[in-house]
């Protein structure tokens, strides 16, 4: 995995009136611990999967406690096992990236939000906005009003964030309703303090099981019990939540001298609302502000009652809601609107329709509401001065350099067995022309960006091949889809693989075989070689898909690019008619890094030889054209200038930062470019021969050398 919690779970033995030093994420699993969770499931490829990593490495609390740990195939699996909380007495959470795991899990969580639940049922998703987003910019709250699930958004704080973990449960089991509880980034890795309570043992969990199952049609999604659901949420879930959040006072209301007007904003975003504040210097360091805030740590379902409470008396409020459509601001106008009440609504005019809500936004956008809205007793002009100092390093350093540093886009890291692939694939395109390539979720996404621009469409994780079926036809010659192992386990086994055999589909699928959900922090996946002792260690790609009836398959080790190349150019060609698999094979090497990094260390702390390659340029023969960097990529593979005063264009170089993969060589060999790469090894510890040959080396090489 990315990180290990070994130490840190330590604090999750904490019990009655102790204090809690930690991370957001360690937090929330601390709280579910608490709350007496019976089962915990979660797609593990998604950026909040550091709760799933902390549950296992916590497998001896949760084995003491007769609590189910689950990692699931996708999120329609996590979501789906919520459904042991509809007629029984257990607390389960699940954990997905949002929203696009919300997406996938929606056929589970449509059926589970009609006929409701009888444990409390928490789904803790991953939400963020603009670049902190994985793909998609949407927002859950649509999903939430869409099948009524009552969506929490808790303000960035340890005690609050664990307060709404433990009100969640019970907010789900006093509506019968499943509660969403997102997290953004920030809030996942804010760190804090909160006393602790003891862990609860489930009443049933593995433990203490189950006598007898339970029958109840009306808890059955088919008509007519789903006219009844749907009535009941309505009638009865609806003003059951509204009453709990109220009588539980989940939404928080800070007082401010200026209380003409009023900030509303989503709990996730309070924080960033009040440094805000402080930098226009109406609040104080311990966040005390002039203005009085209305926190929505519930933003599904609002409860009118307290809104116009607040908004009670005042000139204009500022809704900060980050993202778009707006919602809450929409729902505010209809609020207030019906209560008579006349209060100014301002917030996507003063703030960006879409977009991460950023510090520099939203002081810029609070910094304008100011201005407009005037506050009793604040010197606009001051808050203005203010804004302007804070904006003007900035504006002046773009004066100064007359344009924008260019944006850096992201690519794969060095060694990266996917860029070998890519490579071999620019080569095909040389000598076959373009080729439409149907890309898919997951790193080898890099390669639409620059150097390679290969991949045309991405529709969803692991539906690379699906999205190719339609357009397959249309081309004289065929295409190529790309498809993550992990996107193979997620979606692409079904949805791409089994209905391509089923439709004789004629395509070529190449499948990443790096052995982990490589760009989410490689966790492991079905067919990791590295399981620990939980989980099956033999599921196999390519059994698996000569069970589904694949017949032509080839299995390729990636950085072997002329072999790659070959194989490309066979499958492009081939007589056969079917589909065709091309099995890129190669341990992720920042992984195979991480593994390798302690296992060397500790050789050579024990005075042993090591053995290390690494590459380098010939400077003398290198020509300045640069091929091979356009074909390989590598952040390892640079320029510098020539120390030959008769080359005036900068040469390759090979930086620190190699890891010996010998991309770049083989890029050099199958493209047929000039000869200048080199291999060498470096030896640590070196035992007498190997002192010997270096000297017998050192002296040939002398003779040799002109004087």
């Amino acid at each position: 995995m990315e990180r290990s919690f070994e130490k840190e779970v330590e604090l999750l033995k904490l019990g009655e009136g102790e204090t809690f030093h930690g991370e957001g994420i360690l937090a929330v699993t601390k709280a579910l611990l608490q709350s007496g969770v019976a089962y915990v499931g979660g797609y593990q490829g998604a950026p909040v999967s550091h709760m799933m990593d902390v549950l296992n490495d916590a497998r001896d609390i949760m084995d003491e406690l007769g609590i189910h740990i689950e990692t699931n195939a996708s999120e329609a699996g996590a979501a789906a096992m919520l459904g042991a909380s509809i007629n029984y007495p257990l607390r389960g959470a699940v954990t997905f990236k949002s929203t696009v795991g919300t997406n996938v899990a929606s056929d589970a969580l449509s059926n589970l939000g009609s006929v409701g639940v009888t444990g409390g049922a928490l789904i803790v998703l991953g939400e963020d906005y603009g670049e902190g987003a994985s793909i998609i910019q949407e927002r859950s709250h649509a999903f939430a009003m869409k099948s009524q699930l009552w969506l929490l958004d808790p303000r960035p704080n340890l005690p609050t964030i664990t307060r709404m973990v433990e009100k969640a449960f019970e907010l789900s089991e006093a509506t019968s309703t499943p509660v969403m509880l997102e997290l953004r980034i920030r809030a996942c890795h804010v760190h804090g303090s909160f006393p602790t309570k003891a862990n609860r043992a489930p009443a049933v969990s593995r433990r203490h099981v189950l006598e007898a199952p339970v029958f109840d049609f009306g808890r059955i999604a088919l008509p007519p019990s789903t006219y009844a659901q749907e009535k009941h949420k309505i009638d009865v879930r609806w003003p059951a939540a509204v009453k709990f959040i109220i009588e539980n006072t989940l939404n928080e209301t800070f007082e401010g001298t200026a209380d003409d007007v009023g900030i509303i904003c989503q709990g996730g975003m309070y924080n960033v609302v009040v440094r805000a504040l402080q930098q226009l210097g109406l609040a104080n360091a311990l966040g005390e502000a002039r203005i009085p805030i209305y926190c929505l740590n519930v933003t599904y379902p609002l409860v009118p009652e307290e809104v116009t409470r607040f908004c009670a008396g005042k000139r204009a409020v500022l809704m900060v809601e980050e993202g778009q459509p707006a919602y809450l601001e929409d729902a505010l106008h209809a609020i207030l609107r019906r209560a008579d009440l006349q209060t100014r609504v301002h917030g996507k005019d003063v703030l960006p329709m879409a977009g991460e809500y950023t510090g520099e936004t939203v002081l810029t956008g609070v910094a304008r509401w100011i201005e407009a809205a005037a506050p009793r007793g604040v010197d606009t002009a001051d808050a203005h001065r203010k804004l302007e100092s804070l904006t003007t390093p900035k504006r002046r350093a773009a004066e100064i350099f007359g344009a924008p540093l260019p944006p850096r886009p992201p690519g794969f890291c060095v060694g990266c067995p996917e860029r070998p692939v890519f490579s071999a694939m620019k080569l095909v395109e040389r000598e076959h022309g373009k080729i439409h390539v149907s890309a898919d979720i997951g790193c080898h996404t890099f390669s639409t960006l620059p150097p390679f621009n290969i991949g045309h469409t991405v529709l969803g994780y692991g539906l690379g091949l699906a999205s190719n079926s339609a357009i397959a036809p249309m081309f004289g010659k065929r295409t190529v889809t790309i498809m993550g192992d992990g996107g193979f386990w997620h979606n692409g086994l079904t949805s791409g693989v089994a209905n391509a055999v089923f439709n004789r589909g004629d395509g070529i699928l190449v499948i990443m075989k790096n052995g982990y959900s490589s760009a989410t922090g490689t966790q492991n996946i079905p067919s990791s070689l590295h399981q620990d002792a939980g989980k099956a260690k033999d599921m196999s790609i390519e059994r698996t898909l000569k069970g589904l009836g694949v017949q032509w398959l080839k299995n390729v080790y990636t950085y072997r690019v002329d072999r790659m190349k070959q194989v490309l150019e066979e499958a492009m060609t081939t007589g056969y008619k079917g589909l065709k698999v091309i099995v890129a094979d190669a341990e992720c090497q920042l992984e195979r890094q991480r593994r390798l990094r302690p296992l060397v260390a500790a050789q050579l702390k024990r005075g042993e030889r090591v053995v290390r390659e690494r590459f380098g340029v010939d400077e003398d023969v290198c020509t300045g054209d640069h091929s091979c960097v356009r074909l390989s990529g590598c952040p390892s593979l640079t320029v510098k200038p020539s120390t030959d005063p008769l080359k005036t264009d900068p040469v390759a170089h090979v930086n620190n930062a190699c890891v010996g993969c010998g991309l770049c060589g083989e890029v050099a060999h199958a493209a047929v470019l000039c000869p200048s790469f080199f291999k060498a090894r470096i030896i640590q510890n070196p035992s007498a021969w190997d002192r010997f040959l270096a000297r017998v080396r050192s002296t040939v090489i002398g003779w040799l050398q002109p004087a």
